[in-house]
């Protein structure tokens, strides 16, 4: 090495490279100035898009510290593009011929959890499981712990912060940024870098061939990007000149979810607010003029990223489609927004094309992508990011006809961003002779009839639940406590719901995998919720196990529930799928289930101002199968809104309602029953696997029988050929549907060489003749039978 090693027991090296890594906003470059000594890095709210390398002599050595780009904490480490994470592997490059050590930058004063982990796990394995070795954790913020150890704050960290202090060796130390005076933080650091090099015996090496490789592919991909760019230009050329600007743009925005659709139509129509993007769950009109011309823009409802349009709730679907008609004569254009800073894969496009194919095949002449989040990229063009994003955005962005914007959200103030989109608008409009996009006629009038069926069938259910609740309807008992059991899928909001039910946060809102009952005094009632596991969609994941620990919430409390709250989730379509899912488990009990159970939806913010009755009608049979059993008895929980008690103070009148019916009697099956009808569930399971892997086995049989046949046959075709003279057949195995044949052969006799003699040809010389005719002919019978053999395996096959 380099440095100046004077024993492995006292070490001060000479030179420290040092990378710091971790997520935005963690505190990375204010670390970088502390250690420095000097305001060398930036900081703020900007995120940097490219590695920093700063150098200063401090105490008498050169220190080297990298800032590098965080990575954004509400991505998965999936999401996050492709490109930054072959930039993350090559950070150390810039470092050679290696850092000394990764500082790992968590924040004290924010939690670190299970996602953050992954994420940060994921990134580590770029760099080889080597990395650990060289590797300390930073955490920032120091002052925020008030007095308490370091100590003291991981033990009531969790187990996220234990393991990675374990990855680490237990090598970790704080920084307070705001004390920049005190360099004993700054030595103390070095210190345990010293003594981590000496324990390693040098730096973490890097891998050159492996940077030569990155390398040449981002070379490559510049390159495309500079062909892409030239494309861009020569087609722009070609627009041909249009008489005047149109007085009026009709745009309609389309995307998935958090992509920033809506901060997209403020920063077009100048607006400066941040709305919440997850309330736009209908199509809205907004208007406004950009220079002299008036805009009207149609924002949709985003889809989600990683569900096909058929797990889209219909009235999701149907706003994207109404949005064609929200702006007649027809839109001028379709702004498909993409995200610039997270992965666009095969997913990503197949869900994006299956939603458009929606509007028609003929808009995407009138499409163009809109990239958000400009910032992320820095000084890398987006025909940079293009490139580097991989085959399924490149084909998005061809399929638009190559044209593509960025913007910058955070900068509203920029004019000549929208105004370049704007030009971009009426250039493709040029294209398309200045003519709007027309609906399809079809489109409008399926829209029409389902609009008519939908309104239709919402009166007949609303007068339905009328009439039953008035039928239902006696004095309501209320009651002094109330239970209740969540009983549903996974991820459909049964922890998060009961939270909003108690008042406060006490169920964890990840995977539950025990039951739970916690109490609350809520509104002068003590309210008892148990939150169950939920369950698999797909009935081949679920276990006996799984299922038991779901029904033995219902048995938790031993005066029983009032009130079984059955979740489903309103931001995915309800299937056949789900609702067999739910007559199996609900199965599990007796018929008085279904009188003690309300259906409650979750996440009913994305109604907005739609009749959950809309919504009911629209989702289809499978949805209705499940009201009916309901009784009509349902309601909406807006997960967001975890202070309403309006909505809560609903639910329990309801359940209170639902009591006085059934006579105030509670719902307390009978635990051996249900035990007994699990286990007969289970092995009729058992039993319909083991009957699956029976007929496979036959099949497989069946299969190889055939081949072990058609080998016989081909071998007695080839001896027949051969008593008769003629040239075997090829021993290669017929193709599936091939019918055997029996080709006559040229014969010894002709013209060809002449072969050596056989045993048969010995049996004919010596007269044999008789007893030849009579083999062929057995061969022949056994052929035949063969043959019949064939046909019978291949029709039962």
């Amino acid at each position: 090495m380099e440095e100046d090693l004077e024993t492995k027991e006292s070490i001060t090296l000479s030179e420290v490279r040092i990378i710091l890594i971790g997520g935005i906003w963690s505190g990375k470059s204010s670390s970088g100035n502390t250690i420095l000594g000097r305001e060398r890095f930036e900081c703020g709210r900007t995120r940097a898009s490219q590695s920093e390398l700063r150098h200063e002599m401090v105490d008498g050595r050169v220190l080297s510290v990298l800032d590098t780009p965080g990575w954004s904490t509400s991505l998965s480490f999936t999401e996050i593009p492709e490109e930054d994470k072959q930039k993350f592997k090559l950070h150390v490059s810039r470092c050679l011929p290696g850092p000394h050590a990764f500082l790992i930058v968590i924040p004290i004063d924010a939690p670190f959890t299970k996602a953050q982990r992954k994420t940060l796990e994921e990134h580590m394995k770029l760099l080889g499981e080597r990395v650990w070795a060289n590797t300390l954790v930073l955490f920032t913020r120091g002052d925020s712990l008030e007095g308490m150890s370091i100590e003291r704050h991981l033990e009531s960290g969790g187990e996220e912060l234990f393991w990675l202090v374990e990855e680490c060796r237990h090598r970790y130390h704080v920084f307070n940024n705001k004390d920049k005076g005190d360099m004993l933080q700054v030595t103390s650091l070095m210190g345990m870098i010293d003594e981590m090099v000496c324990y390693n015996g040098g730096y973490y090496e890097v891998d050159e061939p492996l940077f030569q490789m990155i390398e040449i592919k981002q070379r490559e991909a510049a390159q495309k990007a500079a062909r892409r760019c030239q494309r861009a230009q020569e087609q722009s050329l070609q627009i041909p000149e249009a008489p005047s600007r149109l007085p009026e743009l009709r745009l309609v925005l389309l995307g998935s979810r958090r992509v920033g659709k809506t901060s997209v139509g403020n920063t077009i129509l100048g607006i400066n607010e941040q709305n919440d993007e997850m309330s736009t769950n209908l199509s809205v009109v907004r208007q406004g003029f950009v220079n002299q011309t008036a805009v009207i823009l149609v924002d949709t409802p985003g889809w989600w990223k990683d569900f096909s349009v058929h797990d889209t709730p219909g009235l999701i679907k149907q706003a994207v489609t109404s949005s064609l008609f929200k702006c007649r004569p027809g839109p001028h254009a379709f702004l498909l927004v993409i995200d610039a800073d997270a992965s666009f894969d095969s997913k990503h496009r197949e869900v994006t094309l299956g939603h458009l194919e929606l509007l028609g095949e003929h808009m995407w002449r009138y499409t163009l992508v809109v990239f958000t989040r400009g910032d992320w990229l820095g000084a890398k063009s987006i025909e940079e990011h293009i490139e580097g994003g991989g085959g399924d955005l490149q084909a998005v962005v061809d399929k638009c006809g190559n044209r593509y914007h960025v913007l910058d959200n955070t900068n509203t103030h920029d004019g000549t961003q929208v105004i370049d989109l704007l030009e971009k608008i009426h250039g493709m409009l040029a294209m398309n002779g200045n003519n709007p996009f027309v609906p399809d006629k079809i489109i409008y009038l399926s829209m029409e009839d389902k609009r008519k069926a939908m309104e239709e069938g919402v009166k007949l259910r609303e007068a339905k639940v009328s009439t039953e609740r008035e039928i239902r309807k006696r004095p309501r008992n209320e009651l002094q406590d109330i239970r209740v059991v969540m009983l549903g899928p996974k991820t459909a909001g049964k922890s998060a719901t009961g939270n909003i039910l108690l008042g406060r946060c006490v169920f964890a809102t990840h995977k539950t995998e025990r039951c739970q009952d916690k109490t609350s005094l809520v509104g002068g009632q003590l309210i008892t919720v148990i939150d169950t596991p939920g369950w698999c969609n797909d009935p081949s994941l679920g276990t006996q196990d799984m299922d038991r620990e779901i029904v033995q919430g219902v048995s938790l409390n031993p005066l029983g529930v009032h009130a079984v709250l059955l979740v489903v989730s309103m931001d995915v379509t309800f299937t056949e799928v789900h609702r067999r899912a739910v007559e199996d488990h609900m199965g599990l009990f007796d018929d008085s289930v279904w009188i003690h159970t309300l259906l409650l939806f979750t996440y009913g913010d994305m109604l907005a101002d739609v009749p959950v009755e809309e919504y009911i009608e629209r989702e289809g049979s499978s949805l209705h199968w499940v009201v009916e059993k309901c009784q009509n008895q349902y309601h909406v929980i807006d997960n967001t809104k975890t202070t309403d008690e309006a909505q809560v103070t609903r639910l329990f009148e309801l359940i209170e309602e639902m009591v006085t019916v059934n006579d105030s009697r509670p719902f307390k099956p009978d635990m051996n029953d249900v035990h007994q009808r699990l286990e007969e569930k289970f092995r009729r399971k058992e039993v319909k696997r083991q009957e699956e892997t029976k007929e496979c086995l036959e099949l497989k049989y069946k299969k190889k029988e055939l081949e072990l046949v058609v080998g016989f046959r081909r071998t007695l075709v080839n001896l027949q050929s051969e008593i008769s003279g003629g040239e075997t057949l090829p021993t290669s195995p017929m193709r599936g549907g091939e019918k055997p044949t029996n080709r006559k052969m040229s014969t010894i006799g002709g013209g060809g060489p002449r072969r050596k003699m056989s045993i048969v040809d010995m049996a004919k010389a010596i007269g044999g003749k008789k007893k030849e005719d009579g083999i062929e002919k057995r061969i022949a019978e056994e052929i035949e039978t063969l043959d019949k053999e064939m046909q019978r395996l291949n029709t039962s096959k």
